[in-house]
């Protein structure tokens, strides 16, 4: 089904593809001793205004300080989104475990491609089943294209299912950002919470 190929597709296309895109850029540093950002250089990540599961008003500037794990999906997807979203808040909730203090320093986010169906109500339902931190966005399609935009995501309404709903097909990677918003690395949740947990061991200090 086109709505699965491309998600399991499109990570190793944006890695390399973002790859590219630091090549003539200064890279930039995990820290003494620690290995340069996969993501060093790449122009992912900024600013937007949506709206949080509560209904509050939230920019990216808000989560300043943290360290932010950022994925966009949709609540009425069947498999890939709530997987992926499963495997890294069970990635940080061991990361959690081993480094509590380091493990309080991430944010969580999910934010929606589909505007038209998930409202802040919904999202909240969604995002409850996950990490308890796990912070929901959702928004205008304006906003939702903007930020998508931002952060390099690619996603359409796609094909029709049965009793009148749809898929949204769009790109599925879980970006990590250090605290001043800058693109450190893309979290392995194909293969599995033990991969995140040792992928945010790296890089968040």
């Amino acid at each position: 089904m086109q709505h699965n190929k491309l998600h399991l597709n499109w990570v190793p296309l944006a890695a390399a593809a973002l790859t590219l895109s630091a090549c003539d850029v200064a890279p930039g540093s995990g820290g003494q001793g620690v290995p340069d950002w996969p993501l060093a250089g790449a122009t992912i990540g900024g600013d937007f205004e949506l709206t949080s599961s509560t209904g509050e008003t939230v920019t990216w500037t808000d989560f300043a300080g943290q360290y932010r794990i950022v994925y966009f999906g949709f609540t009425y997807c069947p498999d890939i989104c709530p997987t992926d979203v499963q495997r890294f808040s069970q990635g940080l909730a061991q990361f959690e475990q081993v480094a509590p203090e380091l493990g309080a320093k991430i944010t969580p986010i999910f934010i929606s491609v589909d505007p038209e169906r998930d409202t802040p109500e919904i999202v909240g339902e969604f995002i409850a089943n996950f990490h308890p931190r796990l912070v929901g966005l959702t928004g205008s399609s304006d906003q939702i294209k903007a930020a998508a935009k931002t952060f390099a995501v690619f996603y359409s309404r796609g094909e029709d299912t049965p009793g009148g709903g749809y898929l949204v097909d769009h790109s599925a990677v879980v970006y990590l950002f250090g605290p001043d918003g800058e693109p450190i690395a893309i979290l392995p949740t194909d293969q599995g919470a033990d991969a995140v947990a040792a992928e945010l061991a790296k890089w968040v200090n």
